[in-house]
């Protein structure tokens, strides 16, 4: 058999202007691309931590070398899975997601197909992804919007988590009137703020609040959800694929991320038991390059919304061949993720 490696960079990406949610703001993202290679072919994976479920770039960098050997054989993804799990049972999603995408996109390229078509997924049109404002000066909020808008752009998710949140929501529904508005809190209400807020976004015609309450308050989100006329969506909440089925009592939809779950067959899986429990289904994404974007891409085709605008918001993608037409992404069709290094 050929000899195989499997090798990592870490990069600091940027976004063209400060992001900021209910938790922080920041303008620099450590992410660390791994490639596996056999047999001529490659496959890439992107692993894009995030500090609220534990991961930083010194613990990818920690964890890789013990994570690394599970990819044996690409194609075995049930085997790569248990062996991953074997050294690290719940932690270090990204690490997993971007050792997974690398052994799915090495079996895509050695058959020469594009992942969606080697994992029989949907050729359908993507849902139309949501631009987001993030969270900041109300000032700086109202051009962010304004100019998503002259961009194009036809959704827009608006972060919030402060004590003017009414004010930033009336204020965005002013300033762009005829675009679906979304709104994510990012686990930053208190149930009684909630509740007084469903009446501020359902005046302004907002299509779903996304994780309105701290993650682990499922009874908060339950009695939440018997009140609202708008879509409840979790978010922080879900953290592993078997979270789905306890969701699925407090919440109307999930927010799919692969760097969250462990990678896109993780994904998949979590996509597929919540339409099993009667749930919506959002593909979402971090802040990460148009690889791990791509990734998403991939199978966003089967979901009611997408918010993969990830890279749109970065000012220095090292990956080029997405196709974006304001907030419509095109599904990927060149072999593998179908992004190429610039």
């Amino acid at each position: 058999m050929d000899a195989m490696s499997v090798t990592w960079e870490t990069r600091e990406l940027h976004t063209a202007r400060p992001f900021g949610i209910a938790r922080w703001t920041h303008a620099s993202y450590p992410r660390t691309f791994v490639t596996f290679a056999q047999g001529g072919v490659e496959g890439r994976g992107e692993a894009a931590p995030n500090a609220f479920y534990g991961e930083t770039r010194g613990t990818v960098e920690a964890v890789l070398p013990l994570l690394a050997p599970a990819l044996t054989d690409p194609w075995d993804w049930e085997g790569l899975r248990e062996r991953l799990g074997a050294v690290m049972p719940f932690h270090h999603p990204s690490v997993k997601c971007a050792l997974e995408m690398a052994a799915v996109e090495w079996c895509a390229r050695s058959a020469g197909v594009p992942v969606w078509r080697l994992l029989g997924l949907s050729p359908s049109p993507l849902p139309e992804s949501s631009y987001t404002v993030s969270l900041g000066e109300l000032g700086v909020m109202r051009g962010e919007a304004r100019e998503a808008v002259a961009r194009g752009h036809g959704v827009l998710k608006v972060k919030l988590g402060t004590g003017q949140d009414e004010q930033i929501v009336e204020a965005l529904r002013e300033e762009a009137p005829h675009v679906a508005l979304r709104v994510d809190a990012n686990a930053a209400w208190t149930r009684h703020r909630a509740r007084r807020l469903l009446g501020v976004l359902e005046a302004a015609g907002v299509e779903f609040v996304e994780q309105p309450l701290a993650a682990g308050d499922l009874e908060g989100h339950a009695e939440l959800r018997r009140f609202a006329r708008i879509p409840v969506v979790a978010d922080e909440s879900l953290h592993h694929v078997s979270d789905v089925r306890a969701l699925a009592n407090a919440f109307d939809g999930v927010n799919l991320k692969l760097a969250k779950l462990g990678g896109p067959l993780q994904a998949l899986g979590a996509l597929r038991l919540a339409r099993a429990h009667g749930l919506s289904v959002m593909m979402g994404c971090m802040i990460e390059s148009s690889l791990g974007i791509a990734a998403a891409a991939h199978l966003a085709g089967l979901c009611d919304w997408a918010d993969l605008d990830g890279a749109l918001l970065l000012g220095d993608d090292p990956f080029t061949g997405l196709k974006w037409e304001a907030g419509r992404l095109s599904r990927p069709e060149g072999v593998g993720w179908g992004v190429e290094l610039k």
